[in-house]
């Protein structure tokens, strides 16, 4: 899978901003394919293949959230990015939950919403393709590998957004560390769009999970109470 050539399938019930976007990333050439809500984006979905799904998350018939639910519930790990409402903290957490890649936030612009789009498919154009590379690093029993997002806990391999990947890496390249949510936050996001920096919570609490299914005994990434997170430089 190309970057520049890949299939994306847009969902919204907002049929200017699905005009919007389908010209905008037809002309960098890729073939996209629109749905007014999520049961027809799930019935595309169901006899065709798509590289990513960009989805709304407050539609009518079926919503974001349900769609994304019902394509994890099934084993499709498509890449999935839901735009949602600035003001709906809420929806932002549940999206993410409910096994969404990355969220971006409406108002938006454009071109950040092409950077999340370029970064999700570059992961999996790299996974796809198997490269290897020179410039994985490890923490003890974590081994990071940036040029394929990739994230193994003691040999073992952690499936984690590009988000979640970002928030593991800032933390564990600076073992013992103290970072606030804003400093994470900048970390994680690099750009303007607008978030909560709550949001950082929902993340750490992902990635928890994810780490605990592996190691039941996880606990190098600890909450400094009143102020961050660190990742613990004596886990072994």
């Amino acid at each position: 899978m190309l970057a520049g050539m890949s299939v994306l399938l847009l969902v919204d019930d907002d049929p200017t901003l699905l005009e919007l976007l389908k010209l905008s990333f037809s002309d960098d050439g890729h073939r996209v394919v629109t749905a007014v809500n999520g049961l027809e984006g799930s019935k595309y979905l169901e006899k065709n293949k798509v590289d990513l799904v960009i989805c709304d998350v407050n539609m009518p018939v079926l919503d974001g959230f349900t769609l994304c639910r019902q394509l994890r519930e099934a084993g499709n790990q498509i890449p999935f990015i839901l735009l949602t409402s600035r003001d709906h903290e809420v929806d932002e957490a549940m999206g993410l939950e409910l096994g969404a890649d990355d969220y971006v936030t409406k108002p938006f612009s454009t071109r950040i919403l092409k950077a999340r789009v370029t970064a999700l498919l570059r992961r999996e154009a790299i996974r796809e393709g198997g490269q290897d590379d020179d410039h994985s690093w490890e923490c003890g029993p974590l081994w990071v590998c940036p040029e394929r997002l990739e994230i193994s806990w003691h040999d073992m391999r952690v499936g984690v957004t590009v988000s979640e990947f970002r928030l593991i890496e800032t933390l564990a390249q600076r073992p013992g560390v103290v970072f606030d949510r804003e400093k994470l936050l900048d970390r994680v996001r690099g750009d303007e769009s607008i978030v909560v920096d709550r949001i950082i919570d929902t993340w750490v609490a992902r990635v928890r999970r994810k780490f605990t299914k592996i190691d039941e005994h996880f606990v190098a990434l600890e909450t400094v109470v009143g102020v961050g997170y660190r990742w613990n430089e004596q886990e072994k």
